[in-house]
């Protein structure tokens, strides 16, 4: 089986992960043969470029890109603009695609996007949200749900502890994510964290990532002692593993599949109530929700979470129990049945 995958991202972010995690999982499987197109300085090529049994396409002239492209038995569009790129392609060469669409807002009605969604032989949503916002079009009869899923990461805990003895005696409560406020809700923890400095001087919040904002959110927080800005890490798993407690104020959120890897590390989840995250965090059984957009909502439930150690655990046993069915093995075979059933 001859697939092309499709991700024409410029950044690396959670889609890009999950794109990986899928072709590594895929790479193992002897019946599968890949390629990818991307762009020529994509992280997402620099990442995969060690990989068996997997071709690059330059994309970064869409027109090039599909004269370039061998025949594949099925195209797998990754983002917005490989949905636009597998259309053509497909025009050109009648080769099947499939969507994945992995933010939660409503698609916009216009007559491109009815068109590509109506012509895939399948869309994909990552949560039950999202399957829900596309069968509310109704524009394609074969939505499926295939669920991002954790990396995997592994811990050296060496890292782990000597990152947690520069916080000794500290509760540490961190933030894990691409620095956009609109999309991740720093702001939010930062309140948070200004409104507690005085009466939780014992609260060290720790915000990991890199992003349009950083600058901005540094300046706005600069005053605050109980805040650290920790920049990228390469194995994000080393330091998560470091807190007692992972906020994840996202305005909006397609899943949050960061939250996989914080369950598998064993730490306790804090999360607002928006998009797919409730299908990972159920409230008072894998972790805990407050209100989105709503930081007196945040501050509340990181205090109950703080002050009950026992649910705590209750809440780490119940978010593990859950992970075997966000594995990468799941994710691939789940694309790899598809795959079959859309060719054979």
């Amino acid at each position: 089986m001859k697939v092309l995958h499709i991700n024409l991202a410029k950044g690396f972010r959670g889609g890009e992960r999950q794109t990986e995690i899928l072709i590594r999982a895929l790479a193992i499987k002897p019946e599968v043969k890949q390629s990818l197109a991307c762009r020529k300085d994509s992280t997402l090529r620099q990442n995969l470029l060690k990989i068996e049994n997997l071709d690059f396409i330059d994309a970064d002239n869409q027109i090039l890109g599909h004269f370039k492209a061998a025949k594949f038995d099925i195209m797998h569009a990754h983002d917005a603009k490989a949905v636009h790129w597998a259309y053509f392609h497909n025009l050109i060469t009648n080769t099947p695609y499939i969507i994945t669409r992995r933010v939660d807002q409503i698609i916009k009605n216009k007559w491109f996007n009815k068109k590509t969604y109506s012509s895939a032989a399948s869309v994909v949503a990552i949560s039950s949200l999202i399957q829900t916002l596309i069968n509310q079009k109704n524009w394609n009869k074969n939505v499926r749900l295939i669920p991002s899923v954790m990396a995997d990461f592994k811990v050296n805990k060496e890292i782990t502890k000597n990152f947690k003895s520069e916080f000794d005696g500290k509760i540490l409560i961190g933030n894990a994510g691409a620095l956009v406020d609109k999309h991740k809700g720093q702001r939010l923890l930062i309140e948070v964290a200004r409104s507690l400095k005085d009466s939780h001087p014992h609260l060290q919040f720790i915000f990991f990532g890199r992003g349009t904002d950083e600058a901005i959110l540094k300046e706005e927080s600069k005053d605050l002692h109980n805040i650290t800005w920790a920049g990228f890490k390469e194995n994000i798993a080393d330091y998560i593993a470091a807190l007692d407690i992972f906020a994840f104020p996202s305005r909006n959120e397609g899943l949050g599949s960061i939250l996989l890897d914080v369950m598998n590390t064993g730490v306790p989840v804090v999360a607002a109530n928006i998009g797919g995250i409730p299908d990972i965090v159920i409230n008072n059984k894998t972790g805990l929700l407050f209100e989105v957009n709503n930081a007196k909502s945040l501050e509340n439930t990181l205090l109950e979470m703080i002050n009950s150690p026992e649910k705590q655990n209750e809440y780490i046993l119940n978010a593990k129990s859950q992970l075997v069915q966000y594995s990468p093995n799941m994710m691939a075979n789940s694309y790899l049945d598809l795959y079959e059933q859309l060719i054979y």
